[in-house]
């Protein structure tokens, strides 16, 4: 599962994301708490926290996927984020197409469509479209477990097979943010470990990744920042006698 390709080569400014005093939720709860964050070009981030604590949310809302929200979120500079007052969704195309990939938890593919097929629905921009014999050899290159099985229907596949799917449907798109969702959960630890290895190999050139985790330690010492997540709100670098520490308080 291991290899290496640079994403991204064109030029991005140092600051890919920039959030400042976010606070979004749904219907009457406030999930996220004023909260700031940066992430530079180059840089991959870990987010971790316990079930419940914010991260999905928070990468929802960067996408503007959630009910309601305000601060600002910039992406590439440009103001992406806006107050939401007009339901889920509004305005993700126009987020994405600033450059945003999210890939979210769990099985959200398309069960019946080929593992090809599943691929190329992830170049859905014109410039990915054009490339995009170029960007599913570069998935297979991360994934080389994937050629044997380019014809098979998804839903075919094992958890720790449709998970390579979808991140490497998120790795087709033309993006410089990659949000990645609990990569590792409901798999077997070593089939886990192995996609975030996966993760750690891609060469992010001038994009940038964050990865939300509960477990820690498959992120320790492997990335460039460890980030803890608590209610809602970012609680600094984060290490497994945190997420500990947060456990036992839950």
């Amino acid at each position: 599962m291991h290899g290496t390709a640079a994403l991204d080569p064109k030029p991005r400014p140092s600051q890919v994301l920039h959030i400042s005093k976010l606070s979004a939720g749904y219907g009457p709860m406030r999930v996220i708490h004023d909260l700031d964050l940066i992430v530079s070009a180059g840089q991959r981030i870990g987010l971790v926290g316990l079930n419940g604590h914010g991260k999905s949310t928070l990468f929802y809302a960067i996408a503007g996927l959630t009910g309601w929200q305000r601060g600002s979120i910039k992406l590439n500079g440009k103001e992406v984020g806006r107050t939401r007052s007009q339901g889920p969704g509004r305005y993700t195309h126009q987020v994405v197409r600033s450059g945003l990939a999210l890939i979210p938890q769990g099985d959200e593919i398309f069960h019946g469509l080929s593992v090809e097929e599943h691929l190329d629905s992830g170049a859905f921009t014109p410039q990915s479209w054009r490339e995009r014999a170029q960007r599913k050899d570069r998935v297979l290159t991360i994934f080389p477990h994937l050629k044997k099985l380019l014809n098979l229907p998804v839903g075919r596949l094992s958890g720790g097979e449709r998970r390579m799917v979808s991140i490497g449907r998120g790795l087709m798109t033309d993006a410089s943010l990659f949000l990645v969702d609990e990569p590792s959960l409901g798999l077997a630890p070593k089939i886990g470990k192995a996609v975030i290895d996966a993760l750690m190999a891609i060469d992010l050139g001038n994009s940038a990744m964050v990865i939300a985790e509960q477990n820690v330690a498959l992120l320790e010492g492997r990335v460039d920042r460890v980030i803890g997540m608590h209610v809602g709100k970012l609680t600094g670098e984060a290490s497994a006698a945190l997420s500990l520490s947060h456990k036992g308080r839950a």
